[in-house]
């Protein structure tokens, strides 16, 4: 048993960028896996032997500053005095240090060699090219990773495969959500690329978490296939989902077939109608906006809208400007306030329009808000919690999804509360990083166990029992006979 991975030192080749601003090197996907590794908590650095020009160490000082990466210069690049170097400088680190080196006019083109370090002790493993690694490309660095701390901790471990659009892989990860070292709870994030075969990836994985609205290449409104014919996702995530359906040693946290009816929103406000069998008398009423899927018989009723037909034409709730954002993470529901769009009387007055009117606003980049909590009914809204919460339960029930938010207005002079909105896998930022990664973690880790229950519940009988059984029944049988 070894140490987990604390540190990773690449040596500056490796980097590729070319000489310029070390802003103009945000996108550098080299520098984007770097950023992985800090987020994770795992000490990161650039190293740089002399000689060197002092313009170059100069940019690559400034570069690993941008980025809150370490800048080591080195007097050799040799893997018999390189760590040593490492060790002094990284003296109050304990854990395995990964050291990545090109390999010049050979290939594979990088070598990876690891050696442990602790306060007071000799670094000799690095000397053994049974601690060495070689790989073609960078990005097999997490998979690198995975398998070493796998290997380095005694206890099991799950091991969390996860997909999602650079930007919003980013924005997680940044709040500690993806930890390639365990979490309290025994979890290991590993980030998948389809930039490399995707089978020898998901070999390491047990759980597979995955944002496939990121994947979507297009989308057949008009068809009424099922959602699975409808929707065209990339050949990657295509090649993914056929492992996962020919392989059962991992599974998806939330499967497609659960996700499909968020992605509708016909289907979803059709489901949302269930919500009436949780209301009684003597309290609030929790609902779905009214809604009509509207037919259309000539396209120039809608020349003015850039609208994709069929659409369903929803309620406009007055809501004094607030909206509550739930979140469903597993057990746990957590929820926030935020401002939102005035009431229709006043969107109307403040569009300017001489003569009445669609009001055009792109929902997913920006609305409309208030500037106060402006309404015309003068009550305060009262959230009903108690009442959001079972509806919260009832639709991970109905839905069978994990990981989820909704979104709930309450409607002036009724009370109404109107769930106007369903997402799978949202950024849950507005609750804090403390409270809400702990709970995002629990919610995989318990969906994993309640798998492996059920799994154990439908497994046959060991062969020795089964064997055991038979002898018994062969035994009662020659009595009786």
């Amino acid at each position: 048993m070894g140490l987990a991975v604390r540190g990773v030192i690449l040596d500056h080749v490796l980097l590729q960028y070319g000489i310029g601003h070390p802003e103009n090197c945000k996108s550098n996907p080299t520098l984007s896996l770097l950023r992985k590794l800090r987020f994770s908590n795992i000490h990161t650095a650039i190293s740089y032997r002399l000689p060197l020009s002092t313009e170059q160490i100069n940019l690559l000082q400034a570069m690993a500053e941008l980025h809150s990466f370490e800048c080591l210069p080195l007097t050799a690049s040799s893997l018999d005095i390189a760590p040593h170097e490492i060790a002094h400088a990284w003296a109050h680190i304990s854990g395995t240090i990964l050291y990545l080196l090109p390999n010049h006019d050979s290939s594979p083109k990088i070598t990876c060699a690891f050696f442990s370090i602790a306060p007071d002790a000799e670094v000799t493993s690095s000397l053994h090219k049974s601690n060495r690694i070689y790989m073609d490309k960078l990005q097999e660095l997490p998979l690198t990773i995975c398998r070493l701390n796998k290997k380095a901790i005694s206890t099991d471990v799950v091991t969390v495969g996860y997909i999602m659009k650079p930007s919003r892989e980013e924005d997680f990860a940044k709040r500690g959500a993806f930890p390639m070292c365990p979490t309290l709870n025994g979890l290991i994030f590993l980030p998948l690329t389809f930039e490399l075969p995707i089978s020898t990836q998901l070999e390491e994985a047990d759980v597979i978490l995955h944002k496939a609205t990121d994947e979507i290449v297009s989308i057949e409104l008009n068809s009424s296939s099922e959602p699975s014919n409808r929707i065209a996702y990339t050949t990657g995530m295509q090649e993914l989902q056929r492992y996962i359906e020919n392989h059962n040693h991992c599974f998806e946290v939330d499967p497609l077939n659960s996700i499909y009816p968020v992605l509708d929103r016909l289907k979803i406000q059709q489901i949302l109608l269930g919500l009436k069998d949780l209301n009684a008398e003597g309290r609030c009423t929790v609902r779905a906006p009214h809604f009509l899927k509207a037919i259309v018989f000539r396209v120039e009723d809608f020349k003015d809208l850039n609208v994709p037909l069929p659409a369903v034409v929803q309620e406009y709730v007055d809501h004094s400007s607030t909206l509550f954002k739930f979140y469903v993470l597993g057990e746990r529901v957590f929820h926030a306030v935020k401002k939102s769009t005035p009431n229709a009387d006043i969107l109307i007055k403040s569009s300017k329009k001489s003569a009445p009117g669609p009001l055009l606003f792109d929902s997913l980049k920006s609305l409309p808000t208030a500037i106060a909590n402006k309404h015309s009914g003068g009550q305060d809204l009262c959230l009903d919690l108690g009442l959001v919460n079972e509806a919260a339960k009832w639709l991970t029930r109905i839905l069978g999804l994990t990981i989820f938010g909704f979104d709930v207005v309450i409607q002036e002079g009724s009370g109404d509360h109107v769930i106007v909105d369903v997402n799978y896998l949202p950024s849950f930022k507005e609750i804090p990083d403390d409270v809400a990664i702990p709970a995002f973690w629990d919610a995989i880790k318990k969906k994993v166990d309640s798998k492996a229950m059920k799994h154990a519940s439908v497994a046959p009988p060991p062969m020795d029992s089964v064997d055991g059984q038979e002898k018994n029944k062969c035994k009662a049988g020659a009595s009786v006979v």
